[in-house]
């Protein structure tokens, strides 16, 4: 810890130090919000005014990017937007992917996550629905249609009214253990001692779920051969009776689809810094607390999967692990 975090800590001890504080950031964060939306953009359009949108943030992790885009370029249907969203660089490889695919791409000079997802929604006017994609999200066939199938089902025949709607990810702390569950491996999981086998949003709770690298291992099939493929087990998963589930927390939103009527309702994401500077995790934190307060239903499609690299403390031994089982992440043979 270094000695700036020390002494924050130590203000913030006090009930004086905290009230100063708090003073500081009503000073200074509307001050930091202003230049952020101020600041230039790029945007390359090649919008077919669909309503439906994908909009995916990248930049940081290019290894994965030939699979990861492959996988999006071969599961994106016909009618849906893509935009490629660079926040705080333009990156030119980036920007061919998007030219090859005829997807829009956008970059912008200051680097806030929230900022760029909320500049991508305005500038794709027609588009109702949103799906927000990370860079190390690996998408399987028919993910996308499964989502908003599952919109559609809670919305109408339900008692639940939909904040977003998310597939099961293999790293995440609360669908591993629906995957885990619904293969009867929940036992052999605990077995292994690596966490303490309770749901969790992996960011105040049990830490191992998005710090310990052998977690996101064992998702990708290190010793359980059934999670080994993750579209042989999306294609099973697909084939069972529709179903979903409801999560009662905070979510990580690695991948998700929402409404524009929500993302109005919700007022966008918060151009906020509570996470870093760069806002990272504001976006999850305020559509989650907007799911409780409004009294929406944050819902699990329980009839799709999508593989996720891991949290950012496993990203470092979980890029070597993915560059020594490229084919646990590549698109089968059979989509190319």
């Amino acid at each position: 810890m270094g000695i700036k975090q020390t002494a924050i800590d130590m203000v913030k001890g006090t009930p004086a130090g905290r009230v100063l504080l708090k003073g500081r950031r009503q000073i200074v964060e509307p001050i930091r919000e202003q230049k952020i939306l101020k600041s230039q953009f790029s945007f390359v359009n090649r919008q077919k005014n669909h309503s439906k949108l994908c909009i995916i943030l990248a930049g940081y992790k290019e290894p994965l990017w030939e699979d990861v885009f492959g996988r999006l370029a071969a599961f994106a249907p016909a009618d849906m937007d893509v935009c490629v969203m660079t926040s705080g660089l333009v990156n030119d490889d980036l920007r061919e992917i998007a030219r090859k695919n005829d997807w829009s791409y956008l970059s912008t000079e200051i680097n806030h996550l929230s900022h760029i997802q909320n500049l991508a929604i305005r500038l794709h006017p027609n588009a109702e629905w949103i799906y927000k994609l990370d860079e190390d999200i690996f998408l399987t066939e028919g993910v996308f249609e499964k989502m908003l199938e599952t919109w559609h089902e809670v919305e109408d025949n339900s008692l639940y009214n939909p904040a977003f709607v998310a597939p099961l990810i293999n790293v995440n702390g609360f669908t591993h253990l629906r995957i885990l569950e619904k293969l009867g491996l929940l036992d052999a999981f605990r077995a292994t001692g690596m966490t303490d086998m309770k749901y969790t949003e992996g960011v105040r709770a049990d830490l191992n779920i998005s710090q310990n690298p052998d977690v996101s291992r064992y998702m990708w099939g290190e010793t359980e051969p059934v999670l080994r493929d993750i579209d042989a087990l999306a294609a099973r998963f697909a084939q069972e009776p529709p179903s979903y589930s409801v999560c009662p927390m905070r979510f990580s939103i690695g991948a998700i689809l929402f409404s524009r009527d929500n993302w109005v309702q919700f007022g966008g994401f918060p151009v906020t810094f509570y996470g870093s500077k760069y806002g990272l995790g504001d976006d999850e934190e305020h559509i989650s607390i907007y799911a409780g307060y409004y009294g929406k239903a944050i819902i699990i499609c329980e009839n799709a999967l999508v593989g996720h690299l891991g949290y950012g403390g496993q990203t470092a031994a979980m890029m070597e692990y993915y560059e020594q089982h490229r084919d646990r992440f590549a698109l089968p043979a059979s989509f190319r």
